[in-house]
């Protein structure tokens, strides 16, 4: 082959060359215009997913994962843009939380309250005006027991009291801010008498009017204290109003030194009964003290008091004391007494400290002078003690504040 056939060789050769790799160029080009088409096609997928989503907005409350969740107001189910169609609350266990939804089936709440240190599962369903559906999911853990407190209070919610009684609260954690939790903490009367509340120690505070409740009054108590910080890290659960209602005037009058008791009701004696109180070595407290519990029989054994004698064991353990009604927490009484001599009441006074009633055995005698007094009284109907020696009973020993005037009341108390 020649020299110059061999150019014209290579002259077609890098040509058909050229040709490839233009082609292999334009076909590049080619690839990246059919990816920006389909770029094109993925936005307008998007566009119509969208179009075809729920506009219904669903929101749960307490957020997902949230803890020390309220046992009262936490979980809630709104809808915004829709109704709701389904809402399923339920523990990790599958215990089923039943639930109620708003007449316009734009909420849902629980219709009973939840346990402390449980976590619950909310699943909701809703749907938009043209019917598409939309999805929510959330769990939450409610406040623990270690970091939530709780108020044992009396009188019941719906009791007749006596005149005396106060509103007594005893919490179950040390409460160190006092005066956030005594605001959320209401009573209030018919009566319209100012009440307020009076800090016995940190676990107690109880609350009453200047003077004994008017009779025929109904008194209010409200707890709002669901969320409120009582200590660091501790708060409230409770949520709650509790009525009671105040009976007649009752209140009764005893002399240890004449050793008679004289019952009184709206002011008027009512009943006079000779009494056996405490004797010299064991004297009664004085002041005012009001009924706090009512046994028709119980036991009384000394050494639960502190009365024992050499051997350790109680002075007295009497297993049927009749018609015993609780003065003090410490174990003053007004009772039956079926075992002293009938010739002890209103001449000696013979007890360890309680104040004793003729009474018979098994309180089963419905003439007895005890029986009487058991029949007629109140949780809450007022005791004066008076003449017995000794001192006047601590305003928290019992139910007894009263012992407290005004002032030193109102000093007691955070707000």
């Amino acid at each position: 082959m020649t020299d110059s056939k061999r150019r014209r060789g290579l002259v077609v050769a890098s040509a058909l060359l050229g040709g490839v790799l233009a082609l292999t160029g334009c076909s590049g080009g080619g690839g990246a215009k059919a990816s920006g088409g389909g770029d094109n096609s993925q936005a307008q997928t998007d566009e119509a997913a969208a179009k075809k989503s729920s506009e219904a907005q669903i929101t749960i409350t307490p957020k997902d994962g949230s803890d020390n969740a309220s046992i009262n107001n936490s979980a809630s189910v709104r809808v915004a843009k829709g109704t709701l169609t389904d809402v399923s609350m339920t523990t990790t266990d599958g215990k089923a939380v039943a639930g109620a939804l708003s007449a316009d089936k734009t909420s849902w709440k629980p219709s009973v309250q939840l346990d402390r240190s449980t976590t619950y599962k909310l699943s909701a369903e809703a749907k938009d005006a043209d019917g598409r559906v939309a999805h929510e999911n959330a769990s939450f853990t409610t406040v623990s027991p270690a970091n939530s407190f709780i108020g044992n209070f009396t009188p019941d919610n719906g009791s007749t009291v006596g005149v005396g009684m106060p509103v007594s609260i005893n919490f179950d954690k040390a409460i160190t801010n006092k005066a956030a939790v005594q605001k959320g903490i209401t009573v209030t009367s018919t009566s319209g008498q100012e009440v307020v509340g009076h800090w016995f120690n940190a676990n107690r505070i109880d609350f009453r009017p200047e003077t004994y409740w008017k009779a025929n009054s109904t008194v209010t108590l409200r707890l709002a204290l669901d969320g409120v910080q009582g200590a660091n890290g501790v708060y409230g659960v409770q949520q709650k109003t509790v009525t009671f209602h105040i009976g007649r005037n009752q209140i009764s009058y005893v002399d240890a030194k004449t050793k008679q008791m004289k019952v009184t009701q709206d002011g008027q004696v009512v009943k006079s009964i000779p009494i056996s109180a405490g004797s010299p070595e064991h004297k009664t407290y004085q002041g005012i003290m009001v009924m706090s519990e009512k046994f028709k029989q119980t036991r009384m054994n000394g050494a639960t008091v502190g009365f024992t004698d050499d051997d350790g064991k109680g002075e007295y353990d009497i297993k049927d004391v009749p018609h015993a009604i609780r003065l003090t927490s410490s174990g003053t009484f007004l009772h039956g007494n079926y075992w002293g001599a009938k010739s002890i009441f209103g001449n000696v006074n013979t007890s360890h400290g309680c104040v004793g009633l003729p009474d018979a055995k098994g309180a089963g005698d419905p003439n007895t002078p005890a029986a009487w007094v058991y029949e007629h009284s109140l949780i809450g109907d007022v005791v004066v003690i008076k003449n017995t020696g000794d001192k006047t009973v601590s305003p928290d020993n019992g139910l007894n504040g009263w012992n407290l005037d005004w002032a030193q009341w109102k000093a007691g108390s955070a707000v």
